[in-house]
């Protein structure tokens, strides 16, 4: 069996700014180790396949800084979108892809560059796990992560019948929650929705072709034409366009410290912290001070008197707000002018 690495690395992430810009986006930036999210996730996915049989998915304005970075990477292997159009696009034209280069019974473990993993072996086991058994059950596999909270900001996954072992059909998916709702189906026994998927190619075609009408025309239409695809395709996300229409959908239970880190607040919880529960990267001093995050990039950032604050310092610019209020940094950025929003 072929196996192969696919990792979503699109997007901005504009609830990092001001660190993150269209040319430096989130997955680009040193925000939980000193090395680029996206340079972490290569890294742990190393073991499971070779950069040879490793594709990015990402921004045609990112393709020239991904190969930079990872100069190891075949240049054809970096996929780059010509216009955003959902995951199911660009997990579909990454299947053809594979299918063509390897045949359609290689299997795809996808992941996201943009996530915290706390313990590595763990997520190597379980993403060796989930392509097993989908190469095992012709099935579409995915890792549902055991919650370590109830959070509304994740979807959920509720298990259902047992297949083998810990091994269960999906009974459904549940978009994002109240925090009350999150609250009850952790008590439940739901799985957080993370986004880690494996299956053989030719299997997650045969559902697009079965169920997806918004790509299978467009995936028939294109050829190898990239630009076509992305042209025709309606955007639409792989679980709406094709997990909760299947009935092919197995689920495992993940435990291995996965966090999608999608705020700075969210640093908060994947960064070390100081005795008083700050967590800081860069130049700081705080006295008094708890529970905040600090990002200081260049300017020396100081704190005194002052709890549950996000404060990130950039060329000149400093951006303050508490940690409950910046998973909203979108109000904010409409509401900037430009000369201050940047690029």
């Amino acid at each position: 069996m072929t196996r192969w690495n696919v990792v979503l690395a699109g997007g901005v992430g504009s609830r990092f700014w001001p660190l993150s810009t269209p040319d430096r986006p989130k997955q680009l930036l040193p925000l939980i180790t000193g090395a680029p999210m996206l340079r972490d996730t290569l890294d742990r996915l190393r073991p499971l396949a070779s950069l040879e049989h490793t594709l990015v998915l990402t921004n045609a304005s990112l393709r020239d800084a991904i190969l930079a970075m990872e100069p190891g990477l075949p240049a054809e292997n970096v996929i780059a979108e010509p216009r955003p159009a959902g995951t199911c696009a660009a997990l579909a034209w990454a299947a053809r892809t594979i299918a063509a280069r390897t045949g359609p019974a290689s299997v795809m473990v996808c992941v996201h560059a943009d996530w915290a993993i706390g313990d590595v072996d763990g997520f190597q086991r379980a993403l060796r796990d989930a392509a097993d058994v989908a190469e095992r059950e012709h099935a579409l596999v995915t890792v549902g992560i055991v919650p370590s909270r109830p959070d509304p900001g994740f979807g959920y996954i509720q298990p259902g019948a047992v297949v083998a072992g810990d091994v269960r059909r999906v009974a459904r998916f549940v978009e994002k929650p109240d925090r009350v709702r999150a609250a009850e189906m952790v008590d439940a026994g739901y799985l957080w929705n993370s986004g880690i998927f494996a299956w053989r190619v030719g299997d997650l075609l045969d559902e697009i072709r079965t169920h997806t009408p918004e790509v299978q025309p467009a995936l028939d239409a294109a050829g190898d034409d990239l630009d076509a695809f992305f042209s025709h395709v309606t955007s639409i996300a792989i679980d709406v366009g094709v997990l909760e229409r299947s009935s092919r959908v197995l689920v495992i239970a993940g435990r291995f410290g996965w966090d999608d880190v999608g705020t700075w607040a969210a640093l908060h919880r994947v960064r070390p912290h100081d005795v008083d529960g700050n967590a800081v990267n860069g130049p700081a001093f705080l006295l008094a001070a708890h529970n905040n995050v600090v990002h200081a990039d260049g300017s020396t950032v100081v704190l005194y008197g002052v709890d549950d604050l996000v404060v990130v310092s950039r060329d000149g610019l400093v951006m303050i707000t508490t940690r409950e209020r910046a998973s909203d940094l979108k109000t904010l950025l409409d509401s900037l002018p430009p000369e201050l929003r940047g690029p």
